[in-house]
Parts: structure tokens; sequence; C-alpha cells
């Protein structure tokens, strides 16, 4: 009995800490939110994507963290393949561009990997997203310069 009670209170430190947390303000939406941008019919996010790049400091601060965000996903190939794409467009990337990547990188890693590869087809919400298409030709065209001819 003493048990379930400490489980209960544990439950309930536990839910209420995550309801204080999700509260919190953050320049990028969290990564629980991207299931609703397959589901959803509107195809911008409820959740506005604050990004600021009215000065160098501010642009410098997202710039490392998307950099950051893309080479250390924990997915080694999506690490490099991300990482060094990031890496040669982000600095010419708009604010649109930016929100393109930032939901890029708020995918899930072997959903992403799969559909990178075309092992499975990806939804419509990310196949029309710029990002992700520029990202997939660069890792299919790859693949076909790297694979060994069929016989």
């Amino acid at each position: 009995m003493a048990t379930l009670r400490i489980a209960l209170r544990n439950v309930h430190r536990i839910v209420n800490t995550s309801a204080v947390a999700g509260r919190a303000t953050t320049v990028f939406r969290p990564q629980y939110g991207w299931v609703s941008t397959y589901f959803s019919t509107n195809i911008s996010n409820t959740q506005p994507l604050n990004i600021d790049l009215s000065n160098e400091e501010s642009k410098r601060r997202v710039y490392n963290r998307l950099l950051y965000r893309s080479k250390q996903r924990g997915f080694l190939e999506l690490d490099l393949v991300l990482g060094k794409w990031v890496e040669e467009h982000i600095h010419s990337m708009d604010e649109n561009g930016i929100k393109a990547l930032v939901n890029v990188l708020d995918l899930e890693n072997p959903d992403l990997w799969k559909w990178l590869t075309g092992q499975e087809q990806p939804p419509e919400a990310v196949t029309v997203n710029p990002v992700f298409s520029a990202v997939q030709q660069k890792v299919l065209k790859n693949l076909n310069n790297h694979s060994s001819p069929e016989i």
C-alpha cells in the first residue's frame, strides 16, 4: 500500500512539473508539437515560431542553436548529413527558411532518415517543406553517385 502511495505521489509531482515546464516560453516550438504538423489541415502551426533575426547577436544565437541541433541529433548519419547541409546553407536563409529548418529538426530521427533516403514515402506536410526537399535531393544524389551499378 505504501508503494502505491509513493508511486501516485511521484506521478502527481511529475505531471505538475511537466505542466509548469510547458508554460515556459521558448524560441522554438517544443519537439512534441511536430505531430500536429502532419494531422492538421493548416500547414502553418498553431504555435508561432518567434525567430528574431533583427540584429547580428540574435542571428548568431539562432544560427548557432540550429547548427548545434543539426549536428548533435544522436543519429550519426543524420548528424553528418544535416550538420553539413545546415553549415553550408544557414547563412543564406531568410526567416521562412529558418522556420522550415526548425520544422525539419523537430522530426523524429528514424522517420526523417527513412524519408530522406527514400525508404519510405514522407507525409505531404514534410514533402512541401523546402529544406526537407533540398536535403533529400542532396542525399538521394549522393546515394545514386556512390551506389554500385546494377547488373
